[in-house]
């Protein structure tokens, strides 16, 4: 038992996390030299291999579409943090920073991960094999939510930018939640078997979760969600440490603002990437996107309701609108989404199309 506890503590995705929030507390709220900053990037990525494990041991304990769940909404909680005290903290130029953060998540999860996954199992299996009513019905959500908070706004009358009054505004947060929470009800409740991973004939495989191993026991399974959050934490905390070199060599590179919110995306959906990746090799395809398109719904569920909140305290215009290049590449995801998600099976000719659709995305971002 010794030996046991030894080794437990001893393990680097014990020891990782919580280096990690030290060199947070130590280095929060200064200004970094070049080399901390590399020291920060350091432990930033292995924070962000330390969350994947934990959720992973999260999720075999409570099985699916649970784990996947649990991932996505932590990651998204904590996105939200980090937006808020962004804008907060950054004046003026932060006012399109929530929306071009969640657009940024929306194109990364339903064309990156998703693209990868596909793309992933394809490679395994020849044919992707995953279940077009559960995937179908979150894709259905995703766009919907997308459009809601991030298509009206451009056209609303109401406001002369790209932005909500305050009672539209109430009304987009009220029915993203609404919309979030009905879907989470339905994926964890009556339809849970629409979001399990499925053979090639259709049968479900492992529908309780246990994979090829045991679960773990209560006390490990809780020690590990104790340890995604501190990991998480750390993620976001020092992602927001790192921001002002990211804001600096983005100006230097004489690129957009808006592509800061893509970097930091890319940074805060990290963690979710690398466990999507993982449960496609393993032929858990369902699993991955379940990741992808619930972290795309949650970034627009719990964003659009918490910026609502905290635009009674911020100065100036929240600007939500997407412009005529960003409605055109959401156009095209979610249609393309649709013919990926119909026939319940891809190939690599999907996940490449995907794929060169983030790429797009972020050649856009920098070049407009």
């Amino acid at each position: 038992m010794p030996a046991l506890l030894r080794s437990r503590v001893t393990d680097w995705t014990v020891v990782v996390p919580l280096l990690a929030v030290v060199v947070l507390a130590l280095t929060w709220g200064r200004e970094l030299p070049p080399v901390v900053v590399v020291i920060v990037a350091v432990f930033l990525a292995g924070a962000v291999l330390a969350a994947v494990h934990h959720a992973e041991v999260v999720a075999h304990r409570v099985g699916e579409p649970f784990g996947s769940l649990v991932l996505a909404v932590a990651v998204t909680v904590i996105e939200v943090a980090l937006i808020v005290t962004l804008m907060i903290s950054g004046g003026d130029k932060t006012q399109a920073l929530a929306r071009d953060t969640v657009f940024a998540a929306v194109m990364i999860t339903c064309n990156g991960i998703l693209g990868l996954s596909l793309l992933l199992g394809a490679l395994r299996r020849r044919v992707a094999v995953f279940n077009p009513e559960g995937t179908g019905g979150a894709l259905a959500t995703v766009a919907t939510l997308a459009t809601l908070s991030l298509v009206v706004p451009t056209f609303t009358t109401a406001r002369p930018g790209p932005e909500f009054s305050p009672a539209q505004l109430a009304f987009a947060a009220v029915a993203s939640l609404a919309l979030y929470g009905l879907f989470v009800l339905v994926q964890t409740g009556r339809h849970r078997d629409y979001f399990l991973p499925v053979r090639a004939d259709g049968t479900v495989v492992d529908a309780d979760g246990d994979g090829h191993a045991d679960p773990p026991s209560p006390r490990a399974a809780l020690a590990s969600l104790a340890l995604l959050v501190v990991a998480l934490v750390a993620v976001v905390g020092l992602a927001k440490m790192v921001s002002p070199a990211i804001e600096a060599g983005v100006s230097a590179a004489n690129l957009p603002q808006a592509f800061v919110g893509v970097v930091i995306a890319l940074l805060v959906l990290l963690p979710e990437t690398l466990a999507a990746a993982r449960a496609a090799r393993r032929d858990r395809v369902q699993i991955s996107l379940n990741l992808a398109l619930g972290s795309a719904m949650a970034s627009i569920g719990l964003t659009i309701p918490a910026i609502a909140i905290a635009s009674i305290w911020l100065d100036g215009p929240l600007l939500l609108g997407l412009g005529g290049t960003q409605l055109a590449l959401l156009a095209l995801t979610v249609v393309t989404g649709v013919l990926t998600v119909v026939p319940g099976r891809a190939t690599l000719l999907q996940g490449g199309v995907h794929l060169v659709l983030l790429a797009a995305f972020v050649f856009l971002a920098a070049s407009p």
